[in-house]
């Protein structure tokens, strides 16, 4: 048996829930599939020899609601803080924590400016001039004299070229830059 809770006012999305289950329904196979393919928050409940970290919390027997409430809470927040903090690029992941663009088990480290640059350029589904870069991400002035854009989107382009070999990353026409 197990329960799955609605975690309001915690809530990632409209579709989470959270699921608790006891560590014993793990030993039926069908139930465990059930629960390791289900879009939930899982959280493992039983004695301590019995719980698995592959899921995203395990609480340990006895235990008190004050304390399944204190797992929910942190469980929703890690959770989130974890899905606002990793952005789909292309076939990328960016991990802004890490500060890491990934590609299947590969990685290149990027700079504070390099993923802004990238979250502007992925916001704007168009084009977008040297000029507005220059001013969204290091608050320069529109008719300042500098190569700081191109400077920046050559050495991000030769990393990605270098790790990836994905000539396509970052694009430009007469418009400007884009994804």
């Amino acid at each position: 048996m197990f329960l799955k809770f609605n975690p309001l006012p915690y809530q990632l999305d409209d579709n989470s829930n959270i699921i608790l289950f006891h560590a014993d329904i793990l030993k039926d196979k069908a139930q465990k599939d059930l629960i390791n393919t289900a879009n939930y928050i899982k959280i493992c409940v039983g004695k301590r020899k019995d719980l698995t970290q592959s899921y995203d919390a395990c609480l340990e027997l006895p235990t008190t609601l004050k304390e399944i409430n204190a797992i929910i809470e942190n469980t929703v927040a890690k959770k989130k803080f974890n899905i606002n903090s990793s952005i789909r690029i292309k076939n990328y992941f960016l991990n802004k924590n890490e500060k890491k663009l990934s590609k299947l088990d590969d990685f290149i480290i990027l700079t504070e400016k390099e993923i802004q640059l990238l979250e502007l350029l992925l916001d704007k589904k168009k084009p977008i001039s040297k000029d507005n870069i220059l001013s969204s991400v290091w608050n320069y002035s529109s008719d300042a004299d500098t190569h700081t854009v191109e400077t920046h989107i050559y050495r991000l382009r030769k990393k990605i070229i270098d790790k990836f070999m994905d000539e396509n990353f970052i694009l430009n026409n007469k418009d400007g830059y884009y994804l």
